[in-house]
């Protein structure tokens, strides 16, 4: 029965529309993770968030996921991504910080500096939509599709700004994880740490980074050190970035709304402070060893899931309408922070 004999509707009958709606594009989120992890553990280089986002591409390309599933597609794209972000916290600690020294750390904040206000000065230069450029820069500069997804809230963009962000990075990324390994002789990265500085600092997601690091014995640890500390700056950049949309905001519309009862952007999205809490607690609070390891395995799961519905946000249609502008910022940002971390690798070595 899904109604007393009043006509209430139970809480049976609400969680039967509940799964009716969202449970079949949830279901082939779950297929679709599956088949990302396949194709990872047949092709190790190629790491599973890379692949989730392949996949949801080509299958919303070639037209085989109906309407009905949009959304269950959507709650994983949204929500799934959210929780992921927040559990990536758990893998961080404070401590990391000290980890690296004075120059890791001056490494670290000059190269997230450069490519993010880099990136956002080649986006006005090319006359790249705000919100791409914002989330472009934040992926670029950060964490990829985490950071994005951070940022998004903020940047009050259109779907397509994230769709497209989220294809730039999975792209350059992607292609870091072969390029990189290449070019360690011909830059002079004999050193397996200084090669770990480079990829650490300058490899978008983590996933991506540890799958380039991994090339090379030695080059590691310190590359998942110099990396994971990239991302502790995730949440004060959203925090600045929100603080500068809202100052903003608040001097467009002060004619305009003297009440201020006008909704305004976020200074924080709600998941960023419980990512920040989760660093908190990480860092003091010694958590079993057992409980990381489950709640690591837990983010990558959902992380991969998430990318896979947001692979299906990227149409062809939708990327030759956003033009070649965005694919150049791309490139030339994954080149910006490449570069940037190389000739700090060398300024501190």
């Amino acid at each position: 029965m899904s109604a007393d004999p009043g006509g209430e509707p139970t809480d049976q009958g609400r969680v039967s529309r509940i799964a009716k709606k969202y449970g079949p594009g949830l279901a082939v989120v779950a297929v679709g993770t599956l088949a990302a992890y396949a194709v990872h553990w047949l092709v190790p280089g190629f790491h599973q968030s890379s692949a989730a986002v392949l996949l949801g591409a080509i299958a919303v390309n070639l037209g085989i996921l109906p309407e009905r599933l949009n959304p269950g597609i959507t709650f994983a794209a949204k929500k799934l991504l959210r929780i992921a972000v927040v559990l990536l916290g758990f893998s961080l600690s404070l401590t990391q910080v000290g980890e690296l020294g004075f120059a890791g750390l001056a490494l670290v904040l000059i190269t997230v500096a450069v490519a993010f206000f880099g990136t956002l000065a080649l986006a006005r230069l090319l006359r790249v939509r705000r919100a791409t450029g914002l989330l472009v820069a934040t992926g670029f500069s950060i964490c990829g599709a985490s950071a994005i997804a951070a940022m998004e809230p903020v940047a009050k963009g259109k779907k397509d700004d994230t769709a497209v962000s989220i294809a730039l990075v999975t792209l350059c990324g992607s292609l870091a994880i072969v390029v990189l390994p290449l070019l360690r002789h011909p830059l002079g990265f004999t050193d397996p740490v200084m090669f770990g500085q480079w990829v650490g600092a300058s490899v978008h997601d983590v996933g991506q980074t540890v799958a380039t690091a991994n090339i090379v014995p030695g080059a590691l640890q310190t590359a998942v050190v110099v990396k994971l500390t990239r991302v502790i700056l995730l949440a004060p950049m959203v925090l600045l970035v929100g603080l500068a949309m809202h100052s903003r905001y608040a001097a467009s519309k002060a004619d305009a709304d003297p009440t201020g009862t006008a909704k305004r952007p976020p200074l924080i999205p709600l998941f960023v402070a419980a990512f920040i809490g989760a660093i908190v607690l990480n860092s003091l609070v010694t958590l079993p060893e057992g409980v990381l390891e489950t709640l690591k395995l837990a983010q990558e799961i959902l992380l991969a899931a998430a990318l896979f519905a947001l692979g299906t946000g990227i149409h062809w249609k939708v990327m030759r309408r956003a033009g070649g502008r965005p694919l150049l910022l791309g490139l030339l940002s994954w080149v910006l922070v490449a570069g940037v971390a190389y000739a700090g690798v060398l300024a501190i070595n």
